[in-house]
């Protein structure tokens, strides 16, 4: 297909996908449960961590997490005391996130919410930046904070050349902003035009079969040659290409 060809093809599938039909069986679904700011953000933000597998199975996880926050995510971080966290470390929650990964990031999500009423000020794009590979990283080194934990090894480092897709998910989630609804838009200091579309298996095979791509890791440097291309096909929403792409892999349309 020549450029206009794949660009049109792209376009239907993303808007194939895209609609609200795509929240009932996506991960996506836990934080549309809710309607506050703050609740969508911390589980959306927990899901997008725990969102590698079946994705029956992340949702089963995710809803084993809202259990323990009571059903009430930011009333929950603010009030929890570190005598009810110690008790989450033998908890199993998800694979290899435990209950003692939970526990480390609600202490952290605790102390961000202490200076902060957003995630969205931990993320933000510094002048002449054209993607989130400095971003993420400033944003795990301040979520994480300076002393060793576990719990690290579940946010990825684009200065370790990870595609960071959990990341480059949740920023999907937030900031992304349309009429179909799938996606919040919650965050809107933050321009769409920056996104990545979340780099895994499925967006990675599919997208070397359409030939958008020619490296066979699925890393940073990957992403970066993806955004090249989408971001000539739309470049004030190339993230809205996820739809398409995921959406081909699971299918098997393509």
């Amino acid at each position: 297909m020549n450029f206009s060809e794949m660009k049109t093809f792209l376009d239907e599938k993303a808007d194939l996908y895209n609609q609200p039909e795509f929240i009932e069986n996506d991960p996506i679904q836990i934080p549309h449960r809710f309607s506050l700011r703050q609740d969508i953000e911390i589980t959306g933000f927990l899901t997008a961590t725990i969102s590698w597998g079946n994705r029956k199975s992340i949702i089963r996880s995710a809803e084993k997490i809202l259990e323990i926050m009571e059903q009430s995510p930011y009333q929950f971080i603010r009030d929890v005391s570190e005598k009810e966290l110690l008790q989450l470390v033998q908890k199993p929650i998800h694979r290899t996130f435990n209950g003692a990964d939970l526990a480390e990031f609600f202490r952290n999500l605790q102390r961000v919410y202490n200076t902060t009423d957003s995630l969205e000020s931990l993320f933000q794009l510094q002048h002449g930046e054209e993607d989130f590979y400095h971003a993420l990283e400033r944003f795990r080194t301040a979520f994480l904070g300076p002393q060793a934990h576990r719990c690290h090894k579940h946010v990825s480092s684009t200065y370790k050349n990870s595609a960071a897709k959990r990341l480059m998910m949740y920023l999907r989630w937030m900031v992304r902003k349309d009429r179909r609804g799938v996606d919040f838009g919650l965050w809107e200091q933050t321009s769409p035009a920056a996104l990545s579309v979340p780099l895994d298996v499925h967006t990675g095979n599919i997208s070397r079969k359409l030939g958008l791509i020619r490296r066979t890791q699925n890393d940073w440097k990957t992403v970066v040659e993806m955004d090249a291309v989408l971001r000539k096909f739309d470049p004030s929403d190339p993230a809205k290409y996820d739809f398409a792409l995921f959406g081909l892999g699971v299918s098997k349309d393509f």
